[in-house]
């Protein structure tokens, strides 16, 4: 198990792709560091939770269920609590690897009879959103049940073990116009992209970093950020073509990062 680790609580800041490096905290940083701990008692996050909660609890789709009643997350029917941490896991109904948000959307489609592609169509807030999509605040509800507690992912399972070797070639593959890495930015210590430091994913200690606070509030965009959002957001920043929406890529990546 990592270190404890708080989901849904992070105020995250935008970052320019040029790529610099950072030797010791400077007073710019420190400053960042004290707002966002300024800011935690006011979380806007919150407001997400509790629609999450109102969208979890609410009968809806074509089936008119609720996912309290028919979602399992991995620790029994409409249990959120420690669920998050415990994520990604192997689902014996659906024969896959899954993280919290590909579950949460599984559960969407598979239970509640939602289309898939109409979840895709619009899975993440934009600046110019006057709310964030509804896939965004259920996730934000279930991590935030998990506030505090241990990185638990079931390493043991062969499917996860093999998600997270998958996802650890991933991670060392180069490839694109750059012919970049995920560990051309998060393989080493010190790099930063302007005022945002960079966590080293090849570390126990970096890789809690690089998780902890996702879902999270952007207060440059003023919008709701999943880390199936962070995960996209890096292939377009390296100039590789997006993953498809809850793609197995992007799971085996995050089974790697949190494992």
């Amino acid at each position: 198990m990592k270190n404890i680790i708080t989901f849904g609580a992070a105020l995250l800041f935008g970052v320019s792709p040029s790529l610099t490096f950072a030797q010791q905290k400077d007073p710019a940083e420190a400053e960042f560091e004290k707002f966002r701990a300024e800011m935690e008692d006011a979380n806007p996050a919150e407001l997400f939770e509790m629609k999450g909660e109102e969208l979890w609890k609410q009968k809806r789709g074509p089936n008119n269920v609720s996912l309290a009643e028919s979602c399992d997350l991995g620790q029994g029917i409409g249990v959120v609590k420690g669920a998050y941490v415990a994520m990604p896991r192997h689902f014996a109904d659906a024969d896959a690897v899954m993280d919290a948000e590909r579950r949460i959307v599984w559960c969407m489609v598979e239970k509640q009879g939602f289309k898939f592609d109409d979840i895709a169509k619009k899975p993440f807030q934009s600046a110019n959103d006057p709310g964030a999509p509804d896939i965004t605040n259920l996730v934000t509800y279930v991590a935030t049940h998990s506030k505090g507690m241990k990185v638990a992912v079931p390493l043991k399972d062969p499917k996860v073990r093999e998600a997270y070797e998958t996802g650890k070639e991933i991670t060392n593959y180069r490839a694109g116009p750059y012919d970049f890495s995920c560990n051309t930015c998060h393989g080493s210590d010190g790099k930063r992209i302007r005022m945002q430091n960079l966590p080293n994913l090849s570390t126990g200690k970096g890789a809690i970093k690089g998780v902890q606070g996702w879902p999270g509030y952007r207060m440059t965009g003023g919008v709701m950020l999943t880390h199936q959002w962070r995960m996209n957001d890096c292939f377009r920043q390296q100039r590789f073509p997006e993953p498809k929406y809850a793609s197995e890529v992007v799971t085996d990546l995050l089974t790697y990062m949190i494992g």
